[in-house]
């Protein structure tokens, strides 16, 4: 096995017992980047130099005593909506060209005291406004989507070439390219994880969270970048929850899985609801009792993302889109304008119906303590297909597609997770989604832990040929 397969929990291990050096760990991964990356496209920016001076001084910190915790000279990227001093965050876009960050964001500044060692910066969806990331490709099928925005990310670690990635997550952002290339994908709960630094989509739906290989590995960065930061309005001045995970979790005893009847398995391929719906049934049987549940509000909730977004979008390019508007694409543009059109009363009807939904999702959540669904309806698709057709005749956009799962725990606020849940047609990765309560990630991950010791299929890498 080659460093850049290892995942950051076996990494981690390798560097602290000095049976891995960070340099040996880092120009792997770098090898990796230089041998894939040219057909997969998931870095706008690859920071080899300083990631090589970086994990040099990792090593010699590690020599001489002074291991700073489970992220020591691990190599990662950062989705290019996260500053970090001196690199370029141009959020895949234009409007940013030439654009250096003069400080790091308060997640990257978390992973350099942590000792992390950034590689540098994954491509997204112009300014995060979309999912499927254009510019990569997916690292199972080239020929199909990498999902979005953080679809750098995610193809990045699929991939070898980033032992665990960053990304943003605004409507699905992290979870539907996770899923999309068999990787782990945790959005925290809404203010846990702050923002400060971080380019912003829509700042009351806007989450960070990283792309892993495994659950563990997802705890052990969430840990270390979770917290109160009074520079971000959101953040939330709490205790961080005790994130650690043991292989006995595995035993589900006393949690009690929602799996609803209704909105998450409603224009579902048929190949995500087996492979889902086998995962639940697994959790059963690891002791957790499985609680039929209906889904408050269900109907309003795509309604209520787009209200929110939109407006919130527009705002925050409103002097860019009226001085340069040429530099967008056209596509972005296009969304941008037509966030001014929205009313007022439209944004305050949607912050009320937010509420609403939260209040009926907070009372769900005193019923049981998960809920398990898909993350997307579908598997990836290929990357000239622009909808999908359902059984009934609906048709539906492919970013609507995406977006329909996932929304509903930005709207909220609560936690998600995605996590492998088996493969469909063309050996495509299918994603489990698990949503918590709100600040009850320890609940949340050791559901999908031990799910993924269940499934056996714990840190599997994409087959990228070099």
């Amino acid at each position: 096995m080659q460093p850049y397969e290892l995942s950051l929990t076996d990494a981690s291990r390798a560097v602290e017992r000095r049976e891995l050096s960070p340099v040996e760990l880092a120009e792997s991964v770098l090898g990796r980047i230089a041998a894939v990356d040219a057909r997969l496209c998931a870095y706008v920016t690859v920071t080899a130099d300083a990631a090589l001076r970086s994990a040099r001084q990792a090593g010699s910190e590690i020599a001489a005593g002074r291991w700073r915790g489970p992220l020591h000279g691990v190599p990662m990227a950062l989705k290019d909506m996260i500053d970090a001093a001196g690199v370029p965050t141009t959020a895949s876009s234009r409007v940013r060209e030439g654009h250096v960050a003069k400080q790091d964001s308060a997640v990257a500044a978390r992973l350099a005291e942590a000792g992390a060692v950034l590689l540098g910066k994954t491509h997204t969806h112009e300014f995060a406004y979309g999912l499927i990331t254009p510019q990569t490709h997916n690292a199972w099928d080239p020929g199909r989507v990498a999902g979005g925005s953080s679809g750098g990310s995610a193809v990045a670690v699929a991939a070898g070439a980033a032992t665990f990635a960053l990304g943003t997550d605004t409507g699905g952002s992290i979870r539907v390219p996770a899923a999309f290339n068999g990787m782990v994908g945790l959005k925290p709960t809404y203010g846990l994880v702050p923002r400060h630094g971080v380019t912003s989509l829509s700042w009351s739906l806007d989450h960070v969270g990283p792309i892993t290989r495994t659950v563990r590995d997802a705890a052990l960065v969430l840990a270390a970048v979770a917290g109160h930061d009074p520079r971000d309005p959101a953040s939330l001045a709490t205790p961080l929850p005790d994130l650690r995970l043991e292989d006995s979790a595995a035993d589900l005893k006393g949690v009690r899985v929602g799996v609803p009847g209704t909105y998450y398995f409603e224009h579902v391929s048929a190949e995500v609801e087996t492979a889902v719906r086998a995962a639940v049934e697994r959790l059963g049987a690891l002791g957790a009792e499985l609680v039929d549940v209906d889904i408050p509000m269900a109907r309003h909730v795509q309604a209520v993302e787009w209200g929110l977004m939109v407006p919130e979008a527009t705002a925050y390019h409103e002097e860019t889109l009226g001085s340069t508007p040429e530099l967008y694409t056209p596509e972005v543009r296009v969304v941008l304008e037509a966030g001014a059109l929205v009313p007022a009363v439209d944004y305050l009807r949607a912050q009320r119906a937010r509420t609403l939904i939260r209040e009926a999702w907070a009372e769900l959540f005193r019923r049981v303590d998960v809920i398990a669904a898909p993350t997307v309806a579908v598997t990836a698709v290929p990357a000239d297909r622009q909808t999908v057709q359902w059984p009934d005749g609906t048709v539906e956009p492919v970013a609507d597609g995406c977006l329909r799962l996932s929304a509903p725990a930005n709207v909220t606020g609560v936690p998600a997770v995605s996590v492998p849940a088996g493969y469909g047609e063309g050996g495509m990765p299918i994603g489990m989604q698990l949503l918590g309560r709100p600040l009850d990630e320890a609940t949340l991950l050791r559901v999908a832990r031990a799910h993924e010791l269940a499934d056996g299929q714990e840190g599997r890498l994409a087959p990228v040929a070099a």
